[in-house]
């Protein structure tokens, strides 16, 4: 198998490109301990890492020790993370904190985005070129003819405050991302099916957005991508029977959650995670992807030295 960018447990992985360095968060796929919570990488070439240490000072233990997901954006001179947090896979809903360095401590800022939601996780910050705000997500929806995890977006009023109603953006539309059939769950019995880890881009006069969809904890996890006019869509699935963009092959095992960075010569790249070969440790991975009038297409991995916690 391919080696990792980063030899270390680092799940869900979010780089930003700061001029011409780099910042990657992720989670070490612990529990939240010691007050602090979600591991930040340094890179200045996308090949070398360097540990920076945790950046996110939890907030109240109310709300659970699970943290999943960050993602981070800089308005107004301010870093904000986004991010869910509950119990266990229970609980989870969307928060933001507030940082004035990129290397934290990032501060909760004590308010829930998504108070009318029974579950949200994964989310996605998108500022447009006009310079509007959108926060993209995954949701539980039941009433649907593939009751599951979906995906919606929100405009933003500021990083704190949601604007207007929130808007179906993608429901699952394949048999390959069933995360489970005969699931157990809201006091009912379905086949779950799941479409997390959006990510979006704008190419073109084309919005690209790039998701992952299935188990995250097999070898059926993949990533695959939907194409709009605008952000609030509507979204348009990849042509029926379209591969997916990263599936498990001889060096990946069950790739996904990912996000879109440059490299800096300017060339689009997709960060993700991969299992090991034992699938014990997801670890982040680095591909270069092109958009194309066809749709998204990934190539081969960018190439390097592996810093080692």
């Amino acid at each position: 198998m391919i080696r990792p960018a980063f030899e270390g447990y680092f799940a869900d992985p979010f780089v930003m490109r700061r001029g011409r360095s780099y910042i990657a968060y992720g989670g070490s796929g612990a529990a939240a301990s010691g007050g602090m919570v979600f591991d930040a990488l340094a890179s200045s070439d996308l090949t070398s890492w360097q540990s920076r240490g945790q950046v996110l000072r939890c907030a109240d233990p109310a709300l659970g020790a699970d943290y999943w997901a960050p993602e981070v954006i800089h308005l107004h001179g301010v870093y904000w993370m986004y991010y869910s947090v509950g119990h266990g896979i229970d609980g989870h809903h969307l928060r933001v904190a507030r940082s004035e360095s990129p290397w934290g401590p990032f501060i909760d800022q004590d308010v829930s985005l998504t108070p009318g939601e029974s579950f949200a996780i994964d989310a996605h910050p998108f500022r447009d070129h006009d310079g509007r705000l959108y926060l993209f997500f995954a949701r539980d929806v039941l009433d649907s003819p593939r009751a599951g995890t979906h995906l919606a977006v929100m405009e933003m009023e500021s990083p704190v405050e949601a604007r207007g109603d929130v808007v179906s953006v993608l429901a699952p539309n394949a048999d390959w991302q069933l995360y489970e059939r005969n699931r157990a769950i809201y006091g009912a019995r379905y086949d779950w099916h799941t479409l997390e880890g959006p990510a979006v881009v704008q190419r073109g006069r084309k919005y690209w957005m790039t998701y992952s969809g299935g188990a995250w904890t097999g070898d059926d996890y993949a990533v695959s991508w939907a194409v709009a006019d605008h952000p609030r869509g509507p979204w348009v699935h990849a042509p029926a029977g379209s591969p997916p963009l990263l599936s498990t092959s001889d060096d990946l095992r069950g790739p996904g959650h990912n996000s879109l960075t440059t490299s800096p010569e300017g060339t689009d790249v997709i960060a993700f995670h991969s299992w090991d070969a034992a699938q014990v440790t997801r670890q982040m991975h680095l591909r270069y992807i092109s958009f194309g009038p066809e749709g998204p297409r990934v190539d081969g991995p960018i190439r390097g030295p592996s810093a080692r916690r």
